[in-house]
């Protein structure tokens, strides 16, 4: 095989691994250098003693046999790991001040049913939601979402597009196309509101939660019984398996190039690394503003930088605690009655997650339960420089919000026997994602439907994937960009792209 056929992937996140793998199966010498020291990007897990954190993958979409995504999990390994779990319901949101709470289940006539019983007021609405749900039930939104690359796009494939949304292109425009927050101050009762505005993040179309709830009602919704390393260990082992080569702790600091075109990466320890074509799949501002020294960054590139919004990073504290949870959904959404305080931020929605429905997690008797809230970069970013007052900080929120949950579960602080904090700046740490941005950009309307170049102007045999180049973020963007990314290579070589 001649050099012509070396490919430098930068980043062992999901994007990164797909890529691997899609080039491996095409006849490409691929070789991934990672920042941390191990595989998964964001999404990953870590043991503190006895139990498993995971700060990763919430749940994962189209994960039954017979749907697109099953077959692209399938072909990269992931469905060598451990089972996949249906999400018997999207989960329990509870309001402290009113003590009134509801399960969002997937069975969209109890749904309607639970929602009337708040509100008999909002019928309308509330049937016009179940309506919603419905017809996006089938109907393939998620292609709607993700689209094709514009390196491979072409007019017929949008008209096929098009028509195979036909029955559901309405919901894509109008008020179905302004932020759910928005969308939800249609409801009469105030409560009503702010679960609609928080069913998913407040900023993302109404369509998009329609989405999502057509997916639980669908059953394509389940969660990683072994947690992230189930879920990204087999496709780093499919990936080794078909010859490719991954090197960890190996940050990488320039993208070289050579008469216009990328010609290999240079290392932080210094070293070169030659190829005829990088792929990155690392943070994008990174990747063009240091990486390649902006360079290459035209007038719509850095206004999408600069303007663009970026997803609010979070605070996480993970509790390993001697008790078991058996009854407990595996999220719950808490409007607090006593909001905490981060620097100038207020927080007054707290979620939890309850790992409960797998034994992988913690010895039995025992669960990890995760809180985790929006907050603030560079409120995090400015504390760390001080570091007893950052380890200060993350300690107070450990103490608060464990009080905060020692009323919904009491005697839970006695049964503590380990407590892990992420914040903003541990993101940032082992991903490099620009400010903590775990999803890259915010899912907002006019982000998810822009279709974003994989390419930058004026570099040949460079490529990138990821969250920075599909905005909308989630584990099978992440996947089809990495597999885009060898199709448009495949494209420049003038050969069929394989996936087998």
């Amino acid at each position: 095989m001649s050099d012509k056929s070396v490919v430098v992937i930068i980043g062992a996140g999901l994007a990164g691994l797909a890529a691997g793998v899609y080039a491996q199966m095409n006849g490409y010498r691929s070789h991934i250098f990672e920042h941390h020291s191990r595989p998964g990007g964001v999404a990953a897990a870590w043991r503190r003693g006895d139990y498993l954190i995971d700060g990763g993958i919430h749940f994962l979409m189209g994960h039954r046999p017979g749907q697109p995504l099953y077959d692209l999990y399938k072909e990269l390994g992931a469905m060598d790991g451990g089972r996949f779990l249906d999400m018997p319901d999207y989960g329990r949101y509870f309001d402290e001040v009113s003590g009134r709470s509801i399960t969002i289940t997937a069975d969209l006539d109890q749904l309607a049913a639970n929602l009337r019983a708040i509100s008999p007021a909002d019928g309308r609405l509330i049937d016009e939601l179940i309506a919603g749900v419905r017809a996006m039930q089938g109907a393939g939104t998620f292609d709607m979402s993700m689209g094709e690359p514009p390196e491979l796009a072409s007019r017929w494939g949008s008209v096929r597009l098009l028509w195979r949304m036909r029955r559901v292109l309405r919901y894509f425009t109008g008020r179905y196309a302004r932020p759910v927050s928005d969308y939800a101050q249609r409801f009469q009762d105030p409560w009503l509101r702010r679960l609609v505005a928080n069913l998913f993040l407040p900023e993302v179309p109404y369509w998009f939660v329609l989405m999502l709830l057509a997916l639980l009602a669908e059953r394509q919704m389940g969660l990683l019984e072994e947690g992230c390393p189930g879920f990204v260990h087999p496709i780093e082992r499919r990936y080794r398996e078909l010859g490719g080569q991954v090197t960890y702790n190996a940050t990488v600091e320039e993208i070289l190039v050579e008469d216009g075109r990328a010609a290999g990466v240079r290392l932080a320890d210094g070293t070169q690394h030659r190829a005829e074509a990088v792929i990155s799949a690392a943070d994008g501002h990174t990747t063009i503003f240091k990486m390649l020294g902006g360079r290459y960054a035209d007038e719509p590139t850095r206004a999408r930088y600069r303007d663009w919004q970026l997803i609010k990073p979070t605070f996480m504290v993970s509790y390993g605690v001697a008790r078991a949870f058996d009854r407990e959904p595996h999220v719950s959404m808490f409007s607090l009655a006593r909001p905490l305080k981060v620097g100038a931020h207020v927080v007054d929605m707290l979620v939890l997650r309850v790992f409960n429905y797998s034994a992988h997690f913690a010895p039995a008797g025992k669960t990890v339960i995760q809180a985790s809230f929006d907050t603030d970069w560079d409120y995090w970013h400015a504390l760390h420089a001080d570091r007893p007052a950052y380890e200060a900080e993350k300690a107070r929120l450990a103490a608060e919000v464990l009080e905060r949950l020692e009323a919904h579960y009491p005697g839970l602080s006695t049964q503590v026997e380990v407590t892990d904090v992420a914040t903003p700046y541990t993101t940032w740490r082992y991903t490099l994602n620009c400010r903590g941005a775990y999803m890259g950009w915010l899912p907002t309307s006019k982000q998810l439907m822009t279709s974003l170049p994989r390419t930058l102007p004026g570099l040949a045999d460079f490529y990138m994937a990821g969250q920075w180049v599909v905005p909308g973020g989630g584990v099978p963007i992440s996947l089809l960009s990495g597999r885009d990314a060898v199709r448009i290579l495949c494209k420049r070589d003038g050969k069929p792209f394989v996936a087998r």
